[in-house]
């Protein structure tokens, strides 16, 4: 049994990744709209005009949503899993995110047909599984599985935006330093003496007031030339990235094929912080001309992730060995050319800061402005965000170690979006339909990886934060650490 998809103008498409609903859509247009559900026979469809994306538009979407700093953490996460174990574990690790992205997916599809409603987004699939679930303690509280999805965004996106600053400080802050000493040659193998500038936490605060400029910009049209410009920097940079770690890779016989039980946790934090595209899914799928397409497309496109994950994150390791830093481009040499990708790689990130903070702010806003009068709710919309950003900022300087910073956001509210809750929703979704020992074993199998990798990573992560940092900051040019003044 399958139904027809309603076109992009009938309903408004609110979602992790796009605006929250802060008013009721008119009576009227709900049941113009629920009247337009016909049944048919095989596929999703919109109706009226052949609106929508393209399935390569969709594509492009899909892996703009899953590439970011996480991939460029991947190296050390390979690290501390071994060069064996690492790329095997990311495999995997892949292979669950998508299953996982396709639960979601199918729960949605479920939910909108039993319930004859135009779309959900992922706080709504959640909330109505719930409301099918054997437990009748569940089906009263299911509003709370909303606000869990929510709050778990919330969390999520606003630890990006920590990752943001603290990525954003460490790279600018090693360009500066190694100004003195950069060159035009790349081939050079010899130490640079880095001249210490500040502190990086004093480049998180002088980053601050942009970034409040930046999230004062309310409709994200106006960043689009921006942000095209930014995913072009870090296409390019990533090309570059790809030539230099290919080349003169040294013997890797020293290299552990496993690591350490206490270093798997910080593994799994940081691969699950790097897959963590499932609040895209849903939002592009309903944005889909033929929805039918769109699990072609989502195994396309995780599957050209994971290969760049496994890639990435093996040759990395392999190029740099046991001095391989918390961001890969913290490892490229100090040449102008190698510099510049610090650079247009910190402009794509600064970007999407704006994009990241996007979706926590139209969860929070709406909320306290409608607390505010009529005469201060602009006021209150500003001063929110300003101060949602001074929050990131804060957290970043008390955590100023891009790699624990990535592995505690991914433990803790990756994990929840990406590995707990899909399988959860399936079991409960299609409770009154039946489903076999197996796939309620699989399901829940899932849930406890996720659930151990949520305390396990969580608790070594702050372990971790606890513990002095041993590593020192180190830049090279070959495969040798430069020297710091």
């Amino acid at each position: 049994m399958s139904t027809t998809r309603l076109r992009n103008e009938d309903f408004s498409d609110y979602s992790s990744t796009e605006t929250s609903p802060t008013d009721s859509p008119p009576e009227a247009l709900r049941n113009d709209s629920l009247r337009n559900f016909v049944s048919t026979t095989g596929s999703y469809e919109r109706l009226g005009e052949r609106t929508g994306t393209t399935w390569f538009q969709t594509l492009i979407n899909l892996l703009k949503g899953n590439i970011g700093t996480g991939m460029l953490g991947l190296p050390l996460a390979v690290k501390n899993a071994g060069i064996v174990l690492g790329p095997i574990s990311l495999l995997v690790m892949g292979i669950i995110a998508v299953h996982c992205m396709h639960l979601l997916v199918k729960c949605a599809h479920h939910i909108c047909l039993r319930d004859q409603r135009p779309f959900v987004d992922y706080g709504d699939t959640m909330m109505y599984s719930l409301e099918s679930s054997p437990s009748t303690w569940l089906r009263t509280h299911s509003i709370w599985g909303r606000r869990a999805v929510s709050f778990f965004l919330i969390l999520t996106q606003l630890g990006f935006c920590c990752v943001y600053f603290v990525f954003l400080a460490d790279n600018i802050k090693q360009v500066v330093e190694a100004s003195s000493g950069t060159t035009n040659n790349c081939n050079l193998n010899e130490t640079v003496v880095l001249t210490y500038s500040m502190d990086s936490r004093f480049y998180m605060l002088s980053f601050l007031p942009f970034l409040i400029l930046l999230v004062f910009i309310k409709n994200l049209k106006y960043l689009a030339m921006l942000s095209m410009v930014g995913n072009i920097a870090m296409l390019g940079s990533l090309v570059i990235i790809y030539q230099f770690i290919v080349r003169d890779i040294p013997d890797v016989s020293h290299l552990p094929y496993v690591s350490g039980w206490r270093t798997y946790p910080l593994f799994f934090g940081t691969a699950i912080f790097a897959f963590e595209g499932i609040g895209v899914v849903l939002p592009l799928e309903n944005k889909m001309h033929s929805p039918l397409h769109f699990p072609a497309v989502l195994y396309a496109g995780m599957c050209t992730v994971t290969v760049l994950y496994i890639s990435l994150g093996t040759l990395g390791y392999l190029r740099f060995g046991n001095i391989i830093q918390p961001s890969i481009t913290l490892n490229l040499p100090n040449c102008w050319f190698y510099q510049s990708v610090k650079i247009l790689y910190s402009f794509g990130i600064f970007i999407t800061y704006a994009l990241q903070f996007y979706v926590a702010a139209e969860i929070i806003i709406p909320q306290a402005v409608t607390c505010a009068s009529e005469r201060w709710r602009k006021a209150v919309d500003y001063i929110v965000r300003a101060l949602l950003v001074c929050v990131t900022c804060v957290l970043a300087i008390l955590i100023p170690r891009l790699d624990i910073v990535i592995s505690l956001v991914g433990s803790v509210s990756s994990s929840a979006l990406a590995l707990i809750f899909p399988p959860l929703m399936e079991i409960w979704a299609f409770y009154e339909d039946g489903l076999s020992r197996w796939t309620v074993f699989k399901d829940i199998t899932i849930s406890v990886v996720g659930c151990v990798g949520f305390v396990v990573g969580t608790y070594v992560s702050l372990w971790e934060l606890a513990t002095p940092a041993t590593q020192p900051s180190i830049n090279a040019t070959s495969f040798y650490p430069y020297a710091v003044e």
